[in-house]
């Protein structure tokens, strides 16, 4: 393989993995809507306060992102792309 291809391959890899982090950002933020919606109505009509009376739902709010958002999860996804990949038989991943 040349050096074109390779990095056409390459090129193609990171817009794969542009995409299902995307993908897996929109579901962590659908799945921890609630926590997002508490820290949103904590937060409104401050401004500096909002670090000091709002930690606990920042942290909630964190702690669920964090369960639908960490390397496990991309490479999971990583995986059930290159399968439903290679049932289409081409593998472009």
């Amino acid at each position: 393989m040349g050096y074109v291809e390779q990095a056409r391959e390459n090129h193609i890899k990171k817009k794969v993995e542009e995409a299902l982090r995307s993908k897996m950002k929109q579901k962590a933020l659908k799945e921890c809507d609630h926590y997002a919606a508490k820290y949103a109505e904590c937060a409104a009509g401050r401004t500096l306060s909002i670090v000091l009376k709002c930690r606990k739902q920042a942290k909630e709010l964190n702690q669920c992102l964090h369960l639908y958002t960490n390397d496990a999860i991309l490479e999971q996804m990583k995986k059930e792309y290159m399968l439903q990949q290679e049932g289409k038989g081409s593998l472009s991943f």
